[in-house]
């Protein structure tokens, strides 16, 4: 009777209206979908109208249904309980058709923002998933730029005889604008470099790996420090006219924000003699065999800047034993956990404690302290090295 006296005013109001004995039976009927808002006696065969709340709030469903109690009990403990339960509204017996109405529209409005939220919440997981997406394929191609911009970096060491050449790149993000290497200029001679684009990302990458052309060791013919005599001979550019020309190049192809700091030198393996010039790249730390540490250079301009600008070249006489550390600003400029900077006194304490060291174990170990200064080993700046070791002819 209690039933038919609700069912009867709620189909002649247009809802659809399903019945059940039991809580059991509610179960059943909810279990097969259409069901959005539920009217329960708290008094039922079986099943406790709280029960059947619980058992409700329990089974799998994207949609949320409201719960309506009907009760005669009106203690605040008997709300709490029917609350813990999962009832979302109370009514008490007997039931006022116009008290029930308000009741089943408050709870269309909640079902409605519920069903909305839904909407969006399918919407922005799509939306997600189409960004995940892009974001997967990102990623693949920047590992891909990752591993290309490393195979423009030579041998980590590389024998000369004479001298060993060690490199160090690690970038701060997937890619970086540092890049360090060497090309062979004739039996007794070989280039260096060692070169920072500023900024970071692909947009410095993709100009790191320009200019990383114009120095090229594999194909000569391209290379801006060098003049082809005939075939497969070669002879070096003044270091200096060098670097004007690969700042026209870069004036002509960058924009306006971008520049390029660079160290560009010519060791001839034979006499130990150095010739360098130094574009806006950190001064070269000078390790000698005998003797105390300097830096090394008179700066100049970054390249890249100014369409007038020249660039002075210096020599330096390495001796057996003798080492040139040349470094990105991403060494000395990394900063401590307190914010202050590694700079040149800093560089020159971590190299005294390990001159004994040599090569990739040296710049290893560069790295490693590097990291303990920073308090961690991501980098807010690529990092980059090149350490010349002369042994002598």
């Amino acid at each position: 009777m209690q039933r038919r006296i609700l069912a009867g005013p709620l189909t002649r109001a247009g809802y659809q209206v399903a019945e059940a004995d039991t809580g059991e039976a509610a179960l059943a009927i909810m279990r097969q979908g259409g069901i959005d808002l539920i009217i329960s006696d708290w008094m039922m065969p079986g099943m406790t109208g709280p029960e059947f709340c619980r058992a409700v709030r329990t089974e799998p469903s994207e949609a949320y249904v409201y719960f309506i109690l009907l009760t005669s009990k009106s203690g605040a403990e008997d709300i709490a309980h029917g609350l813990d339960a999962g009832a979302d509204d109370f009514l008490t017996k007997p039931v006022s058709w116009g008290e029930l109405r308000a009741r089943i529209a408050a709870g269309e409005r909640i079902l409605s923002m519920q069903r909305e939220l839904v909407a969006q919440n399918r919407t922005v997981n799509a939306q997600l998933a189409e960004i995940r997406t892009l974001y997967d394929a990102l990623e693949r191609d920047l590992d891909a730029a990752r591993l290309l911009q490393h195979s423009l970096l030579p041998e980590a060491d590389h024998d000369l005889g004479a001298a060993r050449v060690s490199v160090l790149l690690r970038s701060s993000g997937h890619v970086g604008g540092d890049l360090v290497g060497h090309y062979p200029i004739d039996a007794g001679r070989i280039g260096l470099f060692a070169l920072d684009v500023a900024g970071h990302g692909v947009a410095s990458a993709m100009i790191t790996a320009r200019v990383a052309g114009l120095f090229s060791a594999a194909a000569p013919d391209q290379n801006i420090a060098l003049t082809k005599l005939g075939p497969g001979r070669f002879a070096p550019h003044p270091l200096d006219e060098a670097v004007v020309r690969l700042n026209r190049v870069l004036l002509r192809e960058l924009a306006e924000d971008r520049y390029v700091t660079l160290w560009l030198g010519e060791f001839d393996l034979d006499t130990g003699r150095l010739t360098y010039v130094q574009a806006g790249h950190p001064h070269p730390l000078l390790i000698r065999g005998k003797g105390p540490m300097r830096f090394v250079g008179s700066g100049g301009l970054p390249v890249g800047l100014l369409a007038d600008a020249a660039w002075q070249t210096e020599t330096i006489a390495l001796a057996p034993g003798d080492r040139l550390l040349v470094h990105s600003d991403g060494v000395t400029e990394c900063p401590g956990p307190g914010g202050g900077l590694l700079g040149d006194p800093g560089l020159e304490r971590l190299i005294g404690e390990h001159r004994d060291l040599d090569g990739p174990e040296l710049l290893s170990t560069l790295l490693w302290e590097l990291a303990d200064h920073a308090g961690g080993a991501d980098f807010p700046d690529d990092v980059s090295a090149l350490l010349l070791s002369y042994r002598g002819a």
